[in-house]
């Protein structure tokens, strides 16, 4: 069997027809005419939630079956880890990555992408170190994606190492960068997601000699700058896309306050520009499709369409994807669809709780791979092949130093961490707890020792401060409010106290460090 994973980054349900009961922001269709035909064609999964957050720490629970959040944040492969690749290469399987998430590359994410036979990187996106010229970068798209001198961030990545908004600072991160990287962009080819789709077409038809082989291709597109061409740039709004009042990089935080304040006007602006992206990237995704029919490689292909997390467009005053903001779904509610050649359920749908992690488990029994730990990793196969009704009792899903949330598919419960309580790093790198994206700094204070549950290798532990996102527990009923509007905490005490002992249990199998139930007040 071979195996197509696809991811597409910062993907919102509500903009795909598969999910039409999704709650949305957008009072316009956003067109996803070939999602939609690969949706009909698969299993779509109802209940899907994320687990670590944001990009890399859900990448490292696809690709070693690791809900990392509970141990450490953003951050390298560890040495024990068995990664996709690894495994499916000691199986006798071919594999390859086509990606122009440029993360993989960068500090604080090592080891990804080195496992594969194969790996093209499209180069260029968002803070991509990759063209340094023109010093000076155009204007009406700078203007666009710097918009004015930083006064706050709720960007937690962001320190005192990474730059400003002057084009010429050069330290880590200016947003300058991405201007000089699209400097040549004028047809819609040269833009992302349709180069990293047309590369994925390209691959299949040239690979057809293979036995068996793993492509994972992970689009980096829909994730912002929502820098787009025509016609998707003007397909959703009646505005100028190069009017240099507009952004197609919003900051990260409230949008009636601080650096990342947005009119109604900005907001529709952003919005429309995330809808033309997500089409865009649809129509390439189409290319992909063709090819799967012209060659016939849906015989023997599973294929496996997701995403790492959402994206707030406006919901509940903020934009983005903060450190301060409760972990609503529309972050954590993911879409997930599957085909699989063999499979009777194809072209229904899963209401069982699932959650990214379990993708690992998945395509390991896909690949026929049996010789290697499944983690935290559940299978989905028993769903697909309607051999049960679920898999799973609890999902958790957070960022590491943060609030820790837990849902049955029924309710989420979020649970908040106290401040004044510092949370536990542990890896065998001295990776920074914030700050992920420039070079490592030592961290004199570090111990080391067995301190994991699910591995004997010894570890570094060193502290950093938690985020609290909220004072006091949320609880929310997803079937009959699935917008989160009402918390249901201090109403409905007995059943926050059921949800509360949910999270307890969840946190006590999967062997959270002790300092999780102190910080969490457990």
């Amino acid at each position: 069997m071979n195996v197509l994973f696809i991811s597409i980054d910062s993907l919102r349900r509500d903009v795909l027809g598969a999910y039409p009961d999704a709650p949305t922001i957008f009072d316009y269709e956003v067109e996803t005419p070939n999602l939609d035909r690969f949706a009909k064609r698969a299993l779509v999964f109802d209940s899907h939630y994320a687990g670590s957050l944001p990009c890399m720490p859900t990448r490292r629970e696809w690709l070693t079956g690791t809900q990392e959040f509970l141990w450490r944040p953003w951050g390298p492969i560890e040495p024990f880890d068995t990664t996709l690749p690894l495994a499916a290469r000691s199986n006798g399987t071919l594999t390859q990555l086509i990606t122009d998430h440029y993360h993989y590359f960068q500090h604080g994410s090592n080891g990804y992408y080195e496992d594969f036979h194969g790996f093209e990187f499209v180069r260029g996106h968002e803070y991509d170190a990759y063209e340094t010229v023109p010093k000076e970068p155009d204007e009406w798209l700078l203007s666009q994606v710097v918009n004015e001198s930083p006064k706050e961030s709720d960007d937690i990545a962001l320190t005192e190492f990474t730059a400003g908004t002057n084009p010429t600072d050069l330290r880590f991160m200016n947003r300058a960068q991405y201007v000089r990287n699209a400097k040549s962009f004028e047809a819609e080819e040269d833009f992302f997601a349709p180069r990293v789709f047309s590369n994925t077409a390209e691959w299949l038809r040239e690979n057809q000699e293979w036995d068996e082989w793993l492509l994972y291709v992970d689009s980096f597109d829909v994730h912002e700058p929502f820098h787009n061409p025509e016609p998707y740039a003007s397909m959703y709004t009646d505005e100028d896309p190069r009017d240099p009042e507009h952004t197609v990089w919003p900051f990260y935080g409230r949008t009636d306050a601080g650096q990342s304040e947005l009119t109604d006007r900005e907001l529709d602006f952003v919005r429309s520009q995330f809808a033309g992206n997500v089409t865009m990237a649809d129509r390439w995704f189409g290319k992909v499709l063709a090819v799967m029919d012209e060659e016939n490689l849906w015989e023997d292909t599973m294929v496996i369409v997701t995403s790492d997390h959402g994206f707030f467009l406006g919901e509940y005053g903020w934009i983005g994807k903060p450190g301060r903001v409760p972990m609503y779904n529309a972050l954590a509610h993911t879409p997930l669809l599957i085909w699989h050649p063999d499979a009777p359920r194809m072209g229904e749908r899963v209401s069982a709780l699932t959650a990214a992690v379990d993708l690992y488990a998945t395509i390991l029994e896909a690949l026929d791979v049996d010789d290697t730990s499944r983690g935290h990793s559940n299978s989905l196969f028993p769903l697909i092949q309607g051999e049960v009704s679920h898999i799973r009792d609890w999902a958790l899903y957070g960022y590491w130093g943060s609030s820790v949330n837990v849902t049955d598919g029924e309710y989420t419960y979020l649970r908040p961490c106290r401040s004044d309580y510092s949370t536990g790093c542990y890896s065998t790198t001295m990776m920074n707890p914030y700050g992920w994206f420039t070079p490592q700094r030592p961290k004199e204070d570090a111990t080391s020792g067995r301190f994991l549950p699910y591995s004997d290798a010894p570890v570094w532990r060193f502290e950093g401060p938690s985020v609290q996102r909220h004072e006091t527990p949320l609880l929310f009923d997803v079937q009959d409010d699935p917008n989160q509007s009402t918390d249901l905490s201090e109403s409905a005490r007995e059943l926050s106290r059921d949800k509360r002992d949910l999270l307890e249990k969840a946190l006590t199998e999967i062997q959270a460090p002790a300092e999780q139930f102190e910080r969490l007040g457990l």
